[in-house]
């Protein structure tokens, strides 16, 4: 294989794990990235590597890309032309204690990673931004052309400098950037700190479920199969850079159809054959009470369209639960 190789970082992670499969099952050759820090169970991590392993054209490096040597080394070795940048200190409600890793993680480990694609003839940077970066916007649904300036999060200032941070380095440097601002992404090989999963898990073993804001939320719930499909489409389209542009663009990515919380538990509770417990419980901080996105942009430059119903995107992933952890 002479191709030169696409680098994921956060590959063992739900996201990232899927987009570096759908990388290969397309027929690139796929570097992964992750540190596999404890933040949830590795065994998960662990058993995601395991199917990308499965895949010839794939290898892994465990590192630290706050590591600002190893990091540099890295892009110097291997040169990627295409970087998709999916590590971070995820989780609104663990920057409320433990703010330092979203500093470690979330800064200091983006700001290497353009140092690598800028000193590397990078032609492509991907990276993950969130729907958090729209704070207490109550103008719905959310926009890329609004303003994103007032964070209720730490996390969610973390993916707002990150967008900044891209956005000078395309300006000064003419590196192309592609900020994904996800929405709720759920499905398959999920996140055990996410509330759909909580939820199962809760169900399942006869515990409540907490229910913030007295079940009153809506979400923009994006099956993370719609979401690969449109990371690798936006591959090829390099943001131009034009007089006085600098090559940046941000996306929007959601389903453009926001749920009833509620709507979604009766979901689980069908898929699960069991009743849940349900926990009343006011808005916590850092939370909003709702999210919609505006995906005209997508839908304009790249043909996205979100292809999966709630039931069916909940009933896949209600049948992965039941099948890896034998319940």
């Amino acid at each position: 294989m002479t191709e030169q190789p696409v680098l994921v970082t956060g590959a063992a992670g739900f996201i990232g794990f899927h987009v570096a499969r759908e990388l290969l099952d397309a027929g690139r050759i796929v570097v992964g990235f992750d540190n596999l820090n404890t933040y949830y169970d590795p065994a998960l991590k662990q058993a995601r590597l395991a199917l990308l392993h499965d895949h010839p054209g794939f290898s892994f490096v465990r590192g630290d890309l706050a590591d600002r040597a190893a990091t540099a080394a890295l892009f110097a070795e291997r040169r990627f032309p295409v970087v998709i940048h999916l590590a971070a200190q995820a989780g609104v409600r663990h920057s409320l204690s433990h703010p330092h890793d979203y500093a470690d993680a979330n800064l200091e480990g983006f700001l290497n990673v353009l140092e690598g694609c800028r000193h590397n003839g990078c032609s492509h940077l991907i990276y993950a931004s969130s729907s958090s970066v729209y704070g207490a916007n109550t103008k719905l649904p959310f926009s890329v052309e609004d303003r994103t300036d007032h964070p209720i999060s730490l996390y969610a200032a973390s993916k707002k400098a990150n967008e900044v941070m891209a956005h000078s380095y395309s300006h000064l440097y003419r590196l192309p950037t592609t900020g994904l601002r996800f929405f709720t992404i759920y499905g398959p090989w999920y996140r055990p700190d996410m509330a759909l999963f909580l939820f199962a898990d809760a169900i399942t073993q006869g515990r409540p479920i907490k229910l913030f804001n007295h079940g009153r939320m809506r979400r923009d719930f994006t099956y993370v199969a719609d979401v690969t499909r449109v990371v690798l489409r936006l591959i090829e389209r390099v943001p131009p850079a034009g007089a006085g542009r600098a090559p940046a663009r941000l996306y929007n990515v959601g389903n453009h159809q926001p749920e009833e919380l509620m709507h979604v538990v009766a979901l689980l509770e069908q898929e699960l054959g069991r009743s849940a417990v349900k926990e009343m419980l006011p808005m916590q901080p850092g939370d909003v009470p709702a999210t919609f996105a505006d995906v005209d942009d997508l839908m304009r430059d790249v043909g996205f369209k979100p292809e999966t119903a709630i039931e069916d995107g909940i009933r896949s992933f209600v049948a992965w639960y039941r099948s890896h952890y034998r319940v």
